[in-house]
């Protein structure tokens, strides 16, 4: 009784060829006489042809690909050196009191942040009237502390937002809690603001904010009691 013969696929084909690559030495005439359609238009092209073009394509491809790389090597030796600038003005404040303003200032001037502020609290006594030192809530020292990364989003009526020279303007936020090494309260906070609605969106990274947080916690370590 016979039984039927299951019909050949291209995978089938495809496999065949793969294995046996001797076929087209033996059958010459059949791989000269394939035509394919370019991906150019409808003319008609040999197989060696389409070949080409499709290298050509993935090098264009590959090409593309490292020019985002250089891109975004440069981009990152740019931020490095901005950090670097930044982080060096702070060393060289000789004066404690004067942390809070270089590091809103600086921050401002290298990452052209339209608008910053900060608080701290639980600074030593010599420092407690100052501005950066009063007018914060409970519930906003408690709110610094639950964060575990910093919040990246539209302004929701934080109160960090009325820290700001013009809260009205601040769409999108940063808050950065600032921790003395792995403590799980906060001592101060750091608002970074802008006009722009994604400047500070939910979906960014945020390693690049956790060291500016730790760079200036290590920094306003100076002004705590």
């Amino acid at each position: 009784m016979s039984q039927d013969v299951p019909p050949i696929t291209e995978d089938d084909i495809a496999n065949y060829l793969s294995a046996n690559p001797e076929f087209f030495e033996r059958h010459a005439e059949t791989l000269s006489s394939i035509q394919l359609y370019s991906q150019h238009g409808k003319r008609a092209v040999s197989l060696q042809e389409r070949q080409a073009e499709m290298l050509r394509e993935k090098i264009k491809s590959l090409e593309g690909r490292i020019m985002e790389m250089v891109r975004n090597g440069n981009e990152n030796v740019m931020i490095a050196d901005k950090m670097q600038r930044w982080t060096r003005t702070l060393l060289l404040t000789q004066q404690a009191i004067d942390l809070p303003v270089t590091v809103t200032h600086e921050l401002k001037s290298q990452f052209l942040v339209p608008q910053v502020a900060i608080k701290i609290w639980a600074v030593n006594g010599l420092f407690s009237e100052e501005e950066f030192a009063t007018g914060v809530s409970d519930d906003a020292k408690a709110f610094a502390s639950s964060l575990q990364l910093p919040y990246c989003g539209v302004n929701s009526n934080f109160e960090a937002a009325n820290w700001l020279d013009q809260p009205e303007l601040a769409s999108s936020l940063a808050l950065i809690p600032l921790r003395a090494g792995a403590a799980l309260e906060a001592f101060g906070m750091l608002v970074l603001a802008s006009p722009d609605p994604q400047r500070f969106n939910a979906g960014m990274g945020t390693d690049f904010l956790e060291r500016i947080g730790e760079i200036t916690s290590a920094a306003l370590s100076r002004l705590r009691g």
